[in-house]
Protein backbone atom coordinates (compact mmCIF):
# COMPACT_ATOMS: atom_id res chain seq x y z
CA UNK A 1 0.00 0.00 0.00
CA UNK A 2 1.16 3.06 -0.81
CA UNK A 3 1.62 6.31 1.75
CA UNK A 4 1.79 9.72 0.27
CA UNK A 5 3.78 12.69 1.74
CA UNK A 6 2.74 16.45 1.14
CA UNK A 7 5.36 19.22 2.08
CA UNK A 8 3.56 22.87 2.49
CA UNK A 9 5.27 26.21 3.00
CA UNK A 10 2.45 27.75 5.17
CA UNK A 11 2.41 31.27 7.22
CA UNK A 12 1.77 31.27 10.93
CA UNK A 13 -1.86 32.17 10.51
CA UNK A 14 -2.19 28.50 8.86
CA UNK A 15 -0.20 27.30 11.12
CA UNK A 16 -2.41 27.95 13.76
CA UNK A 17 -5.13 26.95 12.35
CA UNK A 18 -3.48 23.41 11.88
CA UNK A 19 -2.30 23.29 15.42
CA UNK A 20 -5.59 23.77 16.71
CA UNK A 21 -7.14 21.31 14.32
CA UNK A 22 -4.86 18.39 15.64
CA UNK A 23 -4.50 19.92 19.12
CA UNK A 24 -6.28 16.33 20.53
CA UNK A 25 -3.68 13.97 18.53
CA UNK A 26 -0.59 16.06 19.39
CA UNK A 27 2.42 14.12 20.24
CA UNK A 28 5.88 14.46 21.29
CA UNK A 29 8.08 15.74 18.87
CA UNK A 30 10.89 13.39 17.89
CA UNK A 31 13.17 15.76 17.82
CA UNK A 32 14.11 19.52 18.71
CA UNK A 33 13.47 20.98 15.23
CA UNK A 34 9.61 19.97 15.50
CA UNK A 35 7.72 22.89 16.69
CA UNK A 36 4.54 20.62 16.45
CA UNK A 37 3.80 16.87 15.81
CA UNK A 38 0.31 15.53 15.77
CA UNK A 39 -0.60 11.74 14.73
CA UNK A 40 -4.26 10.12 14.10
CA UNK A 41 -5.42 7.24 11.98
CA UNK A 42 -4.84 8.90 8.80
CA UNK A 43 -2.30 11.24 8.91
CA UNK A 44 0.74 12.62 10.93
CA UNK A 45 1.54 16.41 10.40
CA UNK A 46 4.70 18.04 11.32
CA UNK A 47 5.89 21.73 11.66
CA UNK A 48 9.11 22.21 11.73
CA UNK A 49 10.67 25.57 13.79
CA UNK A 50 12.59 26.93 11.13
CA UNK A 51 11.44 30.24 9.74
CA UNK A 52 12.45 30.92 5.96
CA UNK A 53 10.97 33.82 4.65
CA UNK A 54 7.63 34.40 7.66
CA UNK A 55 7.04 30.30 6.04
CA UNK A 56 7.72 27.54 7.84
CA UNK A 57 8.07 24.03 6.24
CA UNK A 58 4.62 21.95 7.39
CA UNK A 59 4.39 18.03 6.41
CA UNK A 60 1.40 15.93 5.51
CA UNK A 61 2.08 11.80 6.04
CA UNK A 62 -0.26 8.84 5.37
CA UNK A 63 -2.82 7.83 2.84
CA UNK A 64 -5.43 10.77 3.24
CA UNK A 65 -2.22 13.15 3.32
CA UNK A 66 -3.26 14.92 0.34
CA UNK A 67 -6.82 15.63 1.32
CA UNK A 68 -6.22 16.76 4.62
CA UNK A 69 -3.48 19.03 3.49
CA UNK A 70 -5.82 20.67 1.10
CA UNK A 71 -8.15 22.29 3.80
CA UNK A 72 -5.57 24.41 4.91
CA UNK A 73 -3.42 24.80 1.38
CA UNK A 74 -6.57 24.57 -1.09
CA UNK A 75 -3.86 23.68 -3.88
CA UNK A 76 -0.90 21.79 -3.67
CA UNK A 77 1.50 22.01 -6.40
CA UNK A 78 2.69 18.64 -7.59
CA UNK A 79 6.74 19.37 -6.80
CA UNK A 80 5.42 19.38 -2.82
CA UNK A 81 3.49 15.64 -3.60
CA UNK A 82 5.38 12.22 -3.41
CA UNK A 83 4.30 8.87 -2.58
CA UNK A 84 6.72 6.36 -0.92
CA UNK A 85 5.95 2.71 -1.39
CA UNK A 86 5.78 0.93 2.06
CA UNK A 87 5.42 -2.27 0.67
CA UNK A 88 8.98 -4.23 1.73
CA UNK A 89 10.17 -6.49 -1.02
CA UNK A 90 12.83 -7.96 1.00
CA UNK A 91 13.72 -8.89 4.68
CA UNK A 92 15.66 -5.48 6.56
CA UNK A 93 18.90 -6.45 7.75
CA UNK A 94 21.55 -4.52 8.96
CA UNK A 95 23.40 -2.20 6.79
CA UNK A 96 25.45 0.49 5.52
CA UNK A 97 25.02 2.11 2.21
CA UNK A 98 26.48 4.49 -0.20
CA UNK A 99 24.85 6.97 -3.18
CA UNK A 100 26.30 10.10 -4.49
CA UNK A 101 24.99 13.33 -6.37
CA UNK A 102 26.15 15.74 -8.34
CA UNK A 103 27.59 14.18 -10.97
CA UNK A 104 24.43 16.03 -13.60
CA UNK A 105 24.77 18.95 -12.31
CA UNK A 106 27.62 21.11 -14.34
CA UNK A 107 27.23 23.94 -11.15
CA UNK A 108 28.95 21.85 -8.20
CA UNK A 109 30.62 19.25 -6.32
CA UNK A 110 30.36 15.36 -6.24
CA UNK A 111 29.26 14.46 -2.82
CA UNK A 112 29.22 10.42 -1.91
CA UNK A 113 27.66 9.11 1.51
CA UNK A 114 27.50 5.99 2.80
CA UNK A 115 24.97 5.68 6.09
CA UNK A 116 24.30 2.55 8.48
CA UNK A 117 21.21 1.73 9.17
CA UNK A 118 19.72 -0.56 11.90
CA UNK A 119 16.48 -1.83 12.53
CA UNK A 120 15.42 1.40 14.57
CA UNK A 121 17.34 3.39 12.08
CA UNK A 122 14.46 1.80 9.58
CA UNK A 123 11.68 2.43 11.52
CA UNK A 124 12.55 5.83 11.93
CA UNK A 125 13.67 6.71 8.14
CA UNK A 126 9.66 5.67 7.66
CA UNK A 127 8.60 8.16 10.02
CA UNK A 128 10.20 10.71 8.12
CA UNK A 129 9.02 9.83 4.73
CA UNK A 130 12.48 9.26 3.28
CA UNK A 131 12.41 7.79 0.11
CA UNK A 132 15.25 8.57 -2.94
CA UNK A 133 15.97 11.90 -2.71
CA UNK A 134 15.65 12.17 -6.69
CA UNK A 135 11.59 11.91 -6.00
CA UNK A 136 11.99 14.06 -2.61
CA UNK A 137 11.23 17.71 -2.86
CA UNK A 138 14.82 20.21 -2.14
CA UNK A 139 12.29 21.97 -0.11
CA UNK A 140 11.58 18.89 2.44
CA UNK A 141 15.38 17.85 1.86
CA UNK A 142 16.93 21.37 3.35
CA UNK A 143 14.31 21.05 6.26
CA UNK A 144 14.78 17.48 7.38
CA UNK A 145 18.35 17.69 6.66
CA UNK A 146 19.62 18.63 10.11
CA UNK A 147 17.34 16.13 11.62
CA UNK A 148 18.74 13.03 9.61
CA UNK A 149 22.83 14.06 9.91
CA UNK A 150 22.29 14.47 14.17
CA UNK A 151 19.89 10.73 14.15
CA UNK A 152 22.68 8.82 11.56
CA UNK A 153 25.92 8.13 11.31
CA UNK A 154 27.45 8.40 8.08
CA UNK A 155 30.40 8.83 6.30
CA UNK A 156 30.90 11.85 3.69
CA UNK A 157 33.14 12.81 0.52
CA UNK A 158 33.14 15.94 -1.47
CA UNK A 159 35.24 16.76 -4.63
CA UNK A 160 34.92 20.57 -5.40
CA UNK A 161 35.08 21.72 -8.95
CA UNK A 162 38.63 22.93 -9.22
CA UNK A 163 39.26 19.01 -7.61
CA UNK A 164 37.19 17.40 -10.40
CA UNK A 165 38.46 19.55 -13.21
CA UNK A 166 42.31 18.80 -12.05
CA UNK A 167 41.42 15.00 -12.06
CA UNK A 168 39.79 14.71 -14.94
CA UNK A 169 43.04 15.86 -16.75
CA UNK A 170 44.95 13.36 -14.96
CA UNK A 171 42.81 11.14 -16.62
CA UNK A 172 40.43 9.98 -14.18
CA UNK A 173 36.65 9.85 -15.74
CA UNK A 174 33.37 10.29 -13.37
CA UNK A 175 32.65 6.69 -12.63
CA UNK A 176 36.22 6.06 -12.27
CA UNK A 177 36.24 8.77 -9.87
CA UNK A 178 32.81 7.66 -8.37
CA UNK A 179 34.27 4.41 -7.29
CA UNK A 180 36.81 5.79 -5.57
CA UNK A 181 34.67 7.88 -3.74
CA UNK A 182 32.44 5.08 -2.96
CA UNK A 183 34.97 2.79 -1.75
CA UNK A 184 36.55 5.43 0.57
CA UNK A 185 33.14 6.20 2.12
CA UNK A 186 32.22 1.85 2.47
CA UNK A 187 35.64 1.70 4.01
CA UNK A 188 34.84 3.86 6.53
CA UNK A 189 31.72 2.86 7.91
CA UNK A 190 32.78 -0.55 7.61
CA UNK A 191 35.98 0.04 10.54
CA UNK A 192 32.92 1.49 12.66
CA UNK A 193 30.84 -1.00 11.86
CA UNK A 194 32.21 -4.17 11.57
CA UNK A 195 30.77 -6.72 9.87
CA UNK A 196 27.85 -5.35 8.65
CA UNK A 197 26.55 -6.09 4.69
CA UNK A 198 27.30 -3.12 2.46
CA UNK A 199 24.93 -2.25 -0.44
CA UNK A 200 25.43 0.49 -3.14
CA UNK A 201 23.84 2.43 -6.13
CA UNK A 202 24.89 0.70 -8.92
CA UNK A 203 26.03 2.71 -11.73
CA UNK A 204 28.80 0.41 -13.33
CA UNK A 205 28.94 -3.13 -13.64
CA UNK A 206 30.60 -5.08 -10.25
CA UNK A 207 33.30 -6.31 -12.79
CA UNK A 208 34.40 -2.95 -14.03
CA UNK A 209 33.87 -1.30 -11.04
CA UNK A 210 36.07 -3.38 -9.03
CA UNK A 211 38.64 -2.48 -12.10
CA UNK A 212 38.31 0.87 -11.40
CA UNK A 213 39.57 -0.05 -7.95
CA UNK A 214 42.93 -2.05 -9.24
CA UNK A 215 45.56 0.52 -7.64
CA UNK A 216 43.98 1.29 -4.14
CA UNK A 217 45.60 0.04 -1.38
CA UNK A 218 42.11 -1.14 0.52
CA UNK A 219 38.85 -2.15 -1.13
CA UNK A 220 35.31 -2.48 0.05
CA UNK A 221 34.04 -6.14 -1.03
CA UNK A 222 31.26 -8.26 -0.93
CA UNK A 223 28.77 -5.42 -2.30
CA UNK A 224 25.14 -5.74 -2.93
CA UNK A 225 24.75 -3.80 -5.51
CA UNK A 226 21.27 -2.50 -7.27
CA UNK A 227 20.66 -0.03 -10.53
CA UNK A 228 17.19 0.40 -7.72
CA UNK A 229 19.45 1.00 -4.89
CA UNK A 230 17.35 3.77 -3.09
CA UNK A 231 14.30 1.69 -2.94
CA UNK A 232 16.28 -1.52 -2.67
CA UNK A 233 18.52 -0.36 0.31
CA UNK A 234 16.89 1.92 2.98
CA UNK A 235 20.88 2.62 4.23
CA UNK A 236 21.20 4.25 0.32
CA UNK A 237 17.88 5.97 0.13
CA UNK A 238 19.03 7.95 3.37
CA UNK A 239 23.03 8.29 2.12
CA UNK A 240 21.06 9.85 -0.90
CA UNK A 241 19.36 12.29 0.83
CA UNK A 242 22.23 13.56 2.91
CA UNK A 243 24.56 14.06 0.20
CA UNK A 244 21.38 15.77 -1.40
CA UNK A 245 21.32 18.08 1.81
CA UNK A 246 25.25 18.87 1.47
CA UNK A 247 24.94 19.51 -2.39
CA UNK A 248 22.07 21.76 -1.51
CA UNK A 249 23.89 23.61 1.24
CA UNK A 250 27.21 24.46 -0.98
CA UNK A 251 25.05 25.68 -3.63
CA UNK A 252 23.49 28.13 -1.56
CA UNK A 253 27.00 28.99 -0.45
CA UNK A 254 28.13 29.25 -3.83
CA UNK A 255 25.42 31.28 -5.00
CA UNK A 256 26.07 33.94 -2.15
CA UNK A 257 29.31 34.32 -3.27
CA UNK A 258 28.58 34.72 -7.21
CA UNK A 259 25.21 36.86 -5.93
CA UNK A 260 22.72 35.33 -7.78
CA UNK A 261 21.07 31.77 -7.45
CA UNK A 262 22.86 29.23 -9.46
CA UNK A 263 20.28 27.03 -11.41
CA UNK A 264 20.48 22.98 -11.13
CA UNK A 265 21.05 20.89 -13.09
CA UNK A 266 22.75 21.13 -16.63
CA UNK A 267 19.92 22.36 -19.03
CA UNK A 268 19.12 26.13 -20.65
CA UNK A 269 18.53 27.56 -17.37
CA UNK A 270 22.06 26.37 -16.12
CA UNK A 271 23.97 27.46 -19.72
CA UNK A 272 22.32 30.90 -20.03
CA UNK A 273 23.85 31.52 -16.37
CA UNK A 274 26.79 30.10 -17.12
CA UNK A 275 27.76 32.51 -20.39
CA UNK A 276 26.76 35.31 -18.65
CA UNK A 277 29.33 34.02 -15.54
CA UNK A 278 31.98 33.52 -18.41
CA UNK A 279 32.05 36.72 -19.63
CA UNK A 280 32.44 38.01 -15.99
CA UNK A 281 35.21 35.86 -14.77
CA UNK A 282 36.48 33.86 -17.72
CA UNK A 283 37.98 30.38 -18.23
CA UNK A 284 39.74 30.01 -14.62
CA UNK A 285 37.07 31.67 -12.63
CA UNK A 286 34.41 29.19 -14.11
CA UNK A 287 36.94 26.44 -13.35
CA UNK A 288 36.13 26.38 -9.48
CA UNK A 289 32.21 26.49 -9.59
CA UNK A 290 31.92 24.09 -12.75
CA UNK A 291 32.46 20.83 -14.27
CA UNK A 292 34.46 21.99 -17.48
CA UNK A 293 34.52 18.67 -19.39
CA UNK A 294 30.42 18.54 -19.65
CA UNK A 295 28.98 19.74 -22.75
CA UNK A 296 27.72 22.94 -21.32
CA UNK A 297 31.18 24.90 -21.80
CA UNK A 298 31.66 24.49 -25.66
CA UNK A 299 27.88 26.70 -25.72
CA UNK A 300 29.94 29.56 -23.39
CA UNK A 301 31.63 31.23 -26.51
CA UNK A 302 28.59 30.83 -28.46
Amino acid sequence: MASNVVSVSIDESTMNRIMGFYREYEIEPSNEFILFAAKNEDVMVTIYKKVKNGCRSCVFQGNKAEYEASIFVPVIPETMKKEIHRKETYRFFDQIGSDEVGTGDYFGPIIVCAAFVDAKGNARLHELGITDSKKMSDQYLLEIGPTLIETFDYSLLRVDNETYNTQQQRGYNMNKMKAVLHNRVLLNMAARHPGIALCQDQFAEPSLYYSYLSKEKEVAREIQFSTKGETAFPSVALASCIARFHFLKKMEEMSLELGAPIPLGAGTEVDAFAKKLYEQIGEEGMKKYVKWNFANTKKLAE
